[in-house]
């Protein structure tokens, strides 16, 4: 037997999760947890709502960093006007609250029909239906946190782009597609992997945001940390655990991952440590 299926159903309400009194049971040998106000084991929601956050953190930190580092090698690959217009683009999604944008998104997923057509013209180009799900969240959360990923790529392109082995390639007749590919990305990489790691962290507390607010990824048969803490919020007085422990877990994952970030930039760059010192 798995340790998997060791774990009580997250959806089981069990006859004696509740005092005589009908409120949450503190941690004991049978709940090591406790349980929340509808009997549920605790602990074994809290440990499967870390597969809907990491699920959906590390799906929008793909999303931002294709975007991210796709806009950013652009940008500061070819500068001139590209570099201005997609600069300017990205300082403008910047000076716009992620979580008030992301909530202005996920509103829109209510399972409607979305017509994109020209105004006055009696054909559309393509009929969207919005649906509430994970799929729909990574994306949400994906495309709106890339903006802090382009500007490390740009500055890191812009200083790669003037080296001696990039202007060999030039001289030599390579393609700029070609001198992207081959010389720029791969000695960008481990700044792509870092910032991808750190953006990890936000992208878990923005799907934290969002399940707490009631419009993150539903309907799920799995918990998520954001809603246990909603669910759990009028009992934070008489039954705390029901708030800290969901709480606890989004700490130590987003503290996890800065110092995954941290330790992955020392090896990156040795010498970091000593210039810093």
């Amino acid at each position: 037997m798995t340790a998997y299926k060791l774990l009580a159903d997250p959806l089981q309400q069990f006859k004696n999760g509740l005092d005589r009194n009908g409120m949450p049971l503190p941690p004991s040998r049978q709940f090591v947890l406790g349980t929340d106000s509808l009997g549920r084991d605790i602990f074994s929601r809290a440990i499967h709502g870390t597969r809907v956050s990491l699920t959906v953190g590390l799906a929008a930190m793909c999303t931002a960093t294709l975007i991210g580092v796709t806009i950013g090698t652009v940008a500061g690959f070819f500068g001139g006007k590209t570099d201005t217009l997609l600069m300017r683009g990205t300082e403008v999604m910047m000076s716009i609250p992620s979580l008030l944008l992301a909530i202005a998104f996920a509103g829109l997923m209510d399972g409607k029909l979305v017509h994109f057509h020209p105004a006055g013209l009696p054909w559309h180009f393509l009929d969207l239906k919005l649906q509430q799900g994970i799929t729909s969240i990574f994306l949400v959360i994906g495309l709106l946190s890339w903006t802090g990923i382009v500007r490390v790529v740009r500055a890191e392109v812009m200083g790669l782009k003037e080296r001696e082995f990039v202007q060999a390639a030039r001289v030599l007749g390579a393609k700029n597609g070609r001198i992207i590919f081959r010389h720029i990305l791969p000695n960008i990489l481990p700044t792509i992997i870092i910032l991808a790691m750190m953006s990890t962290a936000g992208t878990i507390l923005l799907e934290v945001g969002l399940a707490y607010l009631g419009i993150g990824a539903r309907p799920l048969p799995s918990p998520s940390w954001g809603s246990m803490i909603a669910e759990g919020q009028p009992y934070f007085i008489s039954a705390p655990h029901i708030v800290v422990v969901p709480g606890v877990a989004i700490v130590l994952t987003v503290l996890a991952f800065n110092l995954l970030s941290q330790g992955l930039q020392e090896i990156f760059d040795p010498l970091r440590k000593d210039r810093s010192a």
